[in-house]
């Protein structure tokens, strides 16, 4: 039997530890034998409110001391509040033996990579959390566009859902993998989903300097064309060098960079209509398909027959 203890503090996210019990829960039951034994802790062993419900536990940290594995839910965006609230529980996570597993789901990967148990190993955390994660963790080999990584004993997953993919990753090592599928199906769950990056959004919020968000559009009305950074900067007034100066700081990206996604989401929308791939290649300036479905792969993490059967399917 598996012995997971559950960490809760006041930033747990209240449906991503629901999600992790229900998910062994029903497997216990499925399986009609106890594979999985929960149990709750927090810091001082008191129950903890979330604000809008108050979550019991068994016991303090010293009750995780034998579980085999250790999971942190979810613990929202607010780092800093976070890693300050539970600055007691860092030097716990650091002296965890080996043969311990430690998993994180979504943003709860900050506790671990604070703790330092993460430096030079695979871990993953929210999308949208990407920058800030690698902002505060360099040592940390960050690989957002996975739903799940395992890197020894320490698991982590990626937003919301993703979190289910982690737990139906441990009912298969431990349950086999038809009672994953059961338990997938019986929460009407795809865990065939590819990467998190499909999810992300391929554009970087709106720019702040009018004169580059006027340029920004003009690129999403003619990102057809044949478009070069020297037709730009024309465009846009400046030097090249200028430009790319500008581009950079404002987007994160080059303008090379930002021209394809302009033009992979626009392919993006193309897919939902019957027109062939080719032309759909051609339509968004690319002058063939192979190059097309490459760059379109990088960005979305699947290719565009993939994407085009997603969105056809029923539901």
């Amino acid at each position: 039997m598996l012995k997971i203890a559950l960490y809760v503090c006041p930033q747990t996210v209240c449906s991503s530890l629901s999600m992790a019990m229900d998910a062994f829960v029903l497997a216990n039951r499925l399986a009609a034998r106890p594979l999985f034994e929960l149990q709750r802790v927090s810091l001082d062993g008191q129950a903890v409110d979330l604000g809008f419900a108050q979550i019991q536990v068994d016991g303090d940290l010293s009750l995780a001391e034998d579980a085999n594995l250790m999971l942190l839910a979810a613990s929202g965006s607010a780092i800093d509040s976070t890693l300050s609230d539970n600055a007691a529980l860092l030097p716990w996570l650091a002296q965890r033996p080996p043969r311990q597993q430690l998993a994180s789901l979504c943003s709860s990967a900050f506790l671990l990579a604070a703790a330092g148990v993460l430096d030079g190993r695979r871990a993953t955390t929210h999308w949208a959390l990407a920058n800030q994660f690698r902002q505060r963790y360099p040592l940390v080999n960050l690989q957002i566009e996975q739903l799940l990584c395992e890197d020894g004993h320490l698991l982590s997953s990626g937003g919301a859902h993703a979190g289910l993919d982690l737990c139906l990753h441990l009912i298969g090592q431990h349950g086999g993998h038809e009672l994953a599928q059961q338990v997938a199906n019986a929460l009407v769950f795809d865990s065939q989903r590819g990467r998190q990056s499909r999810f992300a959004p391929l554009l970087p919020p709106t720019s702040h300097d009018d004169q580059l968000a006027s340029l920004l559009q003009w690129m999403q009305q003619h990102h057809g064309e044949s478009i070069d950074l020297t037709r730009l900067a024309a465009q846009a007034n400046c030097s090249s060098r200028t430009l790319l100066r500008r581009f950079k700081a404002s987007t994160g990206l080059t303008p090379n960079d930002y021209l394809q996604r302009v033009r992979i989401s626009a392919a993006q929308r193309a897919l939902r209509s019957s027109a062939s791939l080719e032309q759909i290649a051609e339509q968004v300036g690319y002058a063939d398909r192979a190059t097309f479905a490459k760059l379109f792969k990088q960005l979305c993490g699947e290719s565009p027959g993939a994407f085009r059967k997603r969105l056809r399917q029923p539901g």
